[in-house]
């Protein structure tokens, strides 16, 4: 998904430098491509952050880039076929829109990124024992709103600076606040609370993901506290283990990463929706053949654009 979050920070200090530096981004990429609409990079004389898909593709954004530089250009537009003629197959074709860092242009991106921030799609995290912990940072790059809930505030303590924390007395009450779509995770340290968070979301109806840490006993256990409280219809949304069962490795980092896994594609995937409501199975691959990319929907801006934890 697009984001220039990481090219905030270098616009700023670019700007106040005074050092000439140009914005690239995809403004438009047909067929397939390395990477989607929205895709950015900073270009100085001497190096670049930031990526528009590697390769020639890349290059060509770089070399141009420069060029504007040393020209004292403004703008510029660059159509680039993905064809055997620059040694880069994909087949498609994408559009570089080129813009000199000015401080209309940071003011600009400052505000369509807080729309896109605003768009990702929300993950709760219930619990910063290790596998929570794991997990916040395993997802923390990535372009998810992601919020640690426990009760224990020195727990929140060290998180990526990106991770939102929430220490609350009743915890459950997050979920209610919660956005519809939202993911849940719930890995407390009382089962007892895990069940009341995972039972309170599963009843809303509209999550995108409910998953639990734990064993066969846990989810048999949970079921019947279902069952018995009238809620056994609900059940079928429940994942657990969450990270699925292949890989039997109870590594908090590795749970992390086979869980930032399925979240990708319960969350990210342009058929989230529809996968949400039928509760199926969430695939790690698959889908029509493309170069990792996919048209966005975000805005741009005017000018160029398992175990107990």
């Amino acid at each position: 998904m697009p984001s220039v979050t990481d090219l905030i920070a270098p616009l700023r200090s670019h700007l106040s430098s005074g050092e000439p530096a140009v914005l690239v981004r995809v403004t438009k990429a047909l067929g397939s491509t390395p990477r989607e609409a929205g895709a950015a990079m900073l270009v100085t004389w001497d190096m670049s952050i930031g990526t528009v898909g590697g390769g020639a593709l890349e290059l060509s954004g770089i070399d141009r880039a420069r060029a504007m530089i040393a020209a004292g250009e403004s703008e510029a537009v660059l159509a680039v076929p993905l064809g055997p003629r620059i040694g880069q197959c994909c087949g498609g074709h994408v559009t570089l829109a080129l813009s000199s860092v000015t401080e209309a242009l940071v003011a600009e991106e400052i505000v369509a990124e807080a729309e896109r921030r605003a768009l990702r799609p929300a993950v709760l995290i219930f619990g910063a024992g290790h596998t929570g912990r794991a997990l916040a940072s395993a997802l923390a790059p990535l372009p998810l709103r992601v919020r640690v809930v426990d009760t224990r505030r020195d727990s929140l303590a060290g998180l990526p600076e990106e991770v939102e924390i929430v220490a609350a007395a009743l915890p459950e009450a997050e979920v209610d606040a919660a956005p519809a779509g939202t993911a849940f995770l719930v890995m407390t340290h009382d089962h007892g609370l895990d069940f009341l968070i995972a039972a309170a979301a599963l009843s809303r109806g509209d999550a995108a993901y409910v998953g639990m840490i734990g064993s066969a006993t846990k989810r048999e256990t949970f079921r019947r506290h279902l069952v018995d409280a009238g809620l056994a219809d609900v059940f079928g949304g429940l994942t657990l283990p969450i990270g699925g069962s292949a890989v039997r490795d109870k590594r908090p980092e590795v749970i992390a990463a086979l869980v930032a896994a399925e979240l990708v594609v319960a969350l990210l995937s342009p058929a989230r929706s529809k996968r949400t409501e039928e509760k199926q199975a969430l695939p790690f691959a698959g889908g029509a053949s493309q170069c990792n990319s996919d048209a966005s929907d975000f805005p741009l801006p005017k000018a160029a654009h398992a175990s107990a934890p």
